[in-house]
């Protein structure tokens, strides 16, 4: 397997952790100097600060899916352009992020997200709406 289908392979493996709420196997993908960066937002540094994030989203009343429209790599980078569904109760926030992922030996060690804020807000709408409604 080459360098950049192992890179990928990470980034999904690690997507579908999060959606399972497997933050245990989450966190075995992630480099103990992590830097998650959700770019307009100050940056999240090392395993354990980034660890009470996933910690958050695996607790019942919350949740994370996602829909990768698109996924490429070059070498150790793997840019996605994907939907990011945040779940608490019967809120869904659907919203669209481009990411990059930066992997060193095999884990990621920068993990910057980006997104427009006014789409996050029309996705708070709608999920709002969708959880009034009962859709």
């Amino acid at each position: 397997m080459t360098e950049t289908q192992q890179a990928t392979e990470t980034v999904v493996d690690l997507f579908d952790a999060l959606r399972s709420r497997d933050t245990e196997r989450a966190m075995s993908l992630l480099d103990d100097r992590i830097v998650w960066h959700n770019v307009g937002l100050p940056k999240v540094r090392g395993h354990s600060n980034v660890g009470r994030f996933m910690a958050t989203l695996a607790k019942p009343a919350f949740g994370f899916d996602v829909i990768v429209h698109n996924i490429a790599a070059d070498g150790d980078v793997v840019l996605t352009e994907r939907t990011d569904v945040l779940i608490w109760r019967r809120l869904r926030i659907e919203f669209w992020v481009c990411g990059t992922f930066e992997l060193r030996d095999g884990r990621v060690a920068v993990w910057r997200d980006y997104f427009d804020n006014v789409d996050f807000l029309k996705g708070l709408v709608r999920g709002a709406f969708r959880a009034v409604v009962g859709r």
